[in-house]
């Protein structure tokens, strides 16, 4: 299975009349963050394949319209989640797409005091939406995850020493608990093209999706 990550930034690269031919035999995509929902609406026409997404710290006047603004306890969706963009809100979400099984984190750290910012224990509370699922996952599947998605990175793994890009201290008890094989972010630009957007964490791969990035997994079921 070949996944598309995106965040952040609007690709040229994708963002063109070569997407169809570029991304062809891609199964599905992830967005990270911080990407305007018409973006979104280009890729599934272009490629109609399932994109799942959740929220930055930034474009964030149409996340009313998915998320009850300033409770990070109440992660349902009204009743049109999907939208006209053909998305899927993926935040405080587990779920499964073509055998895969995906869950969602948005956010940032707290900065400024603005909307979708967490600290490292209200981002904790909003993990507790996902073991619900992560535990059935367990029982039926064998396995708690295969990708988390979350916006900001983890503590001290691609993230940045400033307050507004530290990551969650939290994500890193996550992946040594749930052990999932990728937990793609985003946040974190990165302006070099030689720069390290991969590292390693436990049994997790962790993936910068910055512009954009492809990986691939073997079979799931």
């Amino acid at each position: 299975m070949k996944v598309l990550c995106i965040a952040d930034h609007v690709d040229p690269f994708i963002y063109s009349a070569g997407i169809k031919s570029r991304f062809k035999d891609v199964d599905l995509v992830l967005s990270a963050g911080d990407l305007q929902l018409e973006y979104y609406d280009f890729i599934v026409s272009s490629l109609n394949k399932p994109l799942f997404f959740v929220f930055g710290n930034h474009h964030l006047a149409d996340r009313e319209r998915y998320h009850r603004r300033g409770d990070p306890l109440k992660p349902q969706p009204p009743t049109d989640w999907r939208a006209s963009v053909g998305a899927t809100y993926l935040e405080g979400r587990v779920m499964r797409a073509d055998g895969l099984l995906l869950a969602g984190l948005g956010g940032s750290n707290w900065y400024n005091g603005g909307e979708h910012q967490y600290t490292d224990f209200t981002m904790a509370l909003s993990m507790l939406r996902l073991l619900p699922g992560l535990l059935w996952n367990r029982l039926t599947r064998g396995r708690w995850l295969d990708i988390l998605l979350t916006h900001a990175p983890p503590y001290g793994i691609n993230d940045l020493p400033d307050r507004c890009h530290t990551g969650f201290r939290v994500f890193l008890w996550f992946m040594r608990t749930f052990r999932p094989r990728y937990l793609v972010h985003g946040h974190v630009h990165l302006y070099d093209r030689n720069a390290v957007r991969e590292a390693r964490y436990g049994e997790t791969t962790v993936l910068n999706a910055y512009d954009h990035a492809v990986i691939e997994l073997g079979a799931v079921r």
